[in-house]
């Protein structure tokens, strides 16, 4: 998804263990483990003169995580691929040197009708010596990630590894992204359990730290590495995400993200010179911001 809407938290605020925002990046931590850019799709609906159509534009040095809870997205790219994404399966696009996309409603949902939307499209950077791989894109059936019931909780491992279990999902760096859900309030204990940075998105409902309730629509940061603790409330929605962070800065400028700024130069001059690879059956084209 391109991110003509990126919206930066500027109230961040420190609570003692947590910096709370809302998405990332904002103003005071551009990045968790690998995660760079997360956004949170709804809940809305799709009807007539409403539908998704987000038409041909480029991505480089990142992968695209998109994770729905209603609702479903047809995702075309240069490789060819042609997948439906519905809700709690995994897209994963790994853009590397390059890669074009689209997304829109499926023609079926156009039908006069009334269709909810609501999930999450998020991007991870690459590690340094993969920004320029091959492209690929892979597709990962909902019943195909791990699910449990832990701590009081139902979870699910959507990438990466976490509570001694590993994801199907093709990640490239050492990292985690989980789905929680609550019926009752419960305590739960992260440390020990996943590894690195850790990002808490309150989807729906609250949750307790440091003495404060937060409630939905807020995001958490653990300011300590691989330990965090918190209360869920009841009847609570949250995702969870993170990992090791990398040694070295991205830079980000639309939809490229690289280690070296002259890798995002060089893209840039590509996309406004029409040279890369289109989507096949596709004639639609964002410009480059400002051009």
């Amino acid at each position: 998804m391109s991110n003509l809407g990126l919206i930066i938290e500027e109230r961040s605020r420190d609570i003692g263990d947590f910096l709370v925002g809302r998405l990332i990046p904002f103003r005071k931590k551009r990045m968790v483990g690998p995660f760079i850019f997360i956004d949170h799709m709804g809940p809305s609906s799709i009807q007539p003169g409403h539908y998704m159509d987000i038409g041909q534009h480029p991505h480089i040095g990142l992968s695209t995580l998109t994770f729905l809870f209603e609702g479903e997205i047809m995702h075309r790219d240069t490789l060819g691929t042609e997948q439906r994404v519905t809700p709690g399966a995994v897209g994963w696009m790994t853009a590397g040197r390059g890669i074009v996309h689209t997304e829109r409603t499926p023609i079926d949902l156009r039908d006069g009708g009334t269709y909810p939307v609501h999930g999450f499209q998020i991007w991870v950077a690459l590690p340094k010596h993969l920004e320029d791989m091959n492209p690929e894109f892979s597709y990962t059936p909902a019943d195909q990630l791990p699910h449990w019931e832990e701590q009081g909780l139902t979870l699910k491992l959507v990438a990466g590894q976490g509570f001694g279990r590993q994801s199907p999902v093709p990640v490239f760096s050492e990292l985690f992204m989980m789905e929680a859900r609550s019926t009752e309030k419960t305590v739960l204990e992260i440390a020990g359990q996943l590894s690195g940075e850790i990002g808490i998105c309150i989807v729906d409902g609250y949750i307790e730290a440091c003495d404060e309730r937060l409630d939905k629509g807020r995001m958490l940061v653990s300011k300590a590495m691989d330990t965090c603790r918190i209360t869920v409330g009841e009847n609570t929605h949250l995702l969870l995400f993170g990992g090791q962070p990398f040694p070295e800065e991205r830079h980000i400028y639309w939809n490229f993200v690289a280690s070296d700024k002259e890798r995002i130069e060089a893209a840039k001059t590509r996309w406004a010179d029409k040279a890369f690879e289109m989507v096949p059956g596709e004639t639609g084209y964002i410009p480059l911001p400002g051009k």
